[in-house]
């Protein structure tokens, strides 16, 4: 008996852990309007997201497995209260991979095709503003 009450609870912590806060759902609702946009260029969204706080000069690293062939959108939103968000992508071996910048205060994406398929390091930083909640979504074709 003690053990499933222990069990359930156990299941009970996982799942209020899993809810996001509003800070973190008002982020994530930025980042889909933003990549919204790249969908009028055939993009799909990646089903997904990845969400966390940012303090200003605390980078967040966040690795995602791409492929070489495609064309990827990595989009950043915040709940506004970053003033500035920097965004960075990297490959396997720690290179800066070159992107098309999209920059808009609280909101940032990177547009690119990775040149061999594997893990990318995508590089989230709030510049100015008060610490923040973020989410990240790629979209891909």
């Amino acid at each position: 008996m003690k053990f499933f009450l222990l069990l359930s609870l156990c299941f009970g912590l996982a799942t209020v852990r899993a809810i996001e806060s509003d800070e973190e759902t008002s982020a994530r609702k930025t980042a889909l309007d933003l990549a919204g946009a790249f969908s009028n260029d055939g993009f799909k969204l990646r089903d997904g997201h990845w969400s966390g706080t940012l303090e200003p000069g605390k980078a967040r690293l966040i690795q995602v497995n791409l492929f070489a062939g495609n064309a990827y959108w990595i989009s950043v939103g915040s709940n506004g209260k970053a003033k500035k968000l920097a965004l960075r992508v990297y490959d396997e071996t720690g290179e800066l991979i070159p992107v098309d910048l999209h920059e808009e205060g609280h909101r940032v994406a990177a547009g690119f095709s990775p040149r061999t398929s594997g893990p990318c390091y995508i590089k989230v930083e709030a510049i100015e503003g008060a610490p923040t909640a973020f989410c990240l979504i790629y979209s891909y074709k």
